[in-house]
């Protein structure tokens, strides 16, 4: 299996990481009691996702790819934010093995969940 230098930086050293005490929204993807799990928290302002953070269990290019999903998401109106998609994740990686394209789709699953929340909540 090969990882990109951008997937094995971000596992190494995965930016934004962490809870977000005052998220505005939470979006969960996966499974927690049976494998790859990830909680994407965001900060909106105006309309505009300000932080955005993660926890995740998982793989390598599960921790990575949860890291590139905030690191998209940060500082986009939350109509373009809810148009990241699994292949944006996987582009801004470098690529990842075939087997592990599904770790993205958590990103790009909770991303929307958390975006979802929020504006649920928001009302």
């Amino acid at each position: 299996m090969y990882f990109t230098q951008k997937v094995i930086d971000l596992f190494i050293k995965p930016e934004n990481a962490g809870e977000l005490a005052d998220a505005d929204g939470i979006g969960e993807a996966g499974d927690p009691h049976c494998g790859d799990f990830l909680r994407i928290y965001i900060q909106v302002r105006e309309g505009v996702i300000k932080d955005c953070t993660f926890q995740v269990f998982g793989c390598c290019a599960a921790i990575a790819s949860s890291s590139m999903t905030t690191i998209l998401a940060k500082g986009q109106a939350l109509d373009d934010a809810e148009k990241i998609t699994a292949q944006d994740i996987v582009h801004a990686l470098g690529g990842l093995p075939e087997e592990k394209v599904h770790c993205s789709v958590l990103g790009e699953s909770a991303l929307k969940a958390a975006i979802e929340n929020y504006r649920k909540n928001d009302q």
